[in-house]
């Protein structure tokens, strides 16, 4: 699948987002080792400590499903600027990816920009 249409995926997710506090809809598309692919939208919460970001929905749902390697997300919200995985889905991503893993960050233009992993998250990873 390439990066266009994961995208879309992406923003198909969204259009399941709970955000009634922030209005900030939050889509995601994350592809498994297996190809099979795992959809995740923002869920809030009053307290925004128990706010689940779409990427984490997503891993948390091919996790829940068996799947514990993957190779690619996309993530895309109502902005028209590009968007970022936040720290937490960034240390939720270093458990399960390796420094190759492909981050499609876009807009609602359907704009985005590539990353690895290793280059979003430098040095994340804690030696075991």
């Amino acid at each position: 699948m390439d990066y266009l249409e994961l995208l879309k995926q992406a923003e198909k997710a969204k259009k399941f987002s709970y955000a009634n506090y922030s209005n900030f809809h939050v889509g995601a598309a994350l592809i498994g080792a297996s190809g099979t692919v795992y959809l995740g939208a923002n869920v809030e919460g009053a307290s925004y400590g128990v706010t689940t970001c779409a990427e984490r929905t997503a891993f948390y749902k091919a996790i829940t499903e068996g799947e514990r390697k993957f190779t690619t997300i996309a993530i895309i919200s109502d902005s028209d600027k590009i968007i970022y995985p936040c720290g937490i889905c960034r240390q939720v991503m270093s458990d399960f990816v390796d420094d190759n893993f492909v981050i499609i960050c876009g807009n609602s233009n359907l704009e985005y920009e590539v990353y690895t992993f290793e280059q979003l998250m430098p040095k994340c990873k804690i030696p075991l």
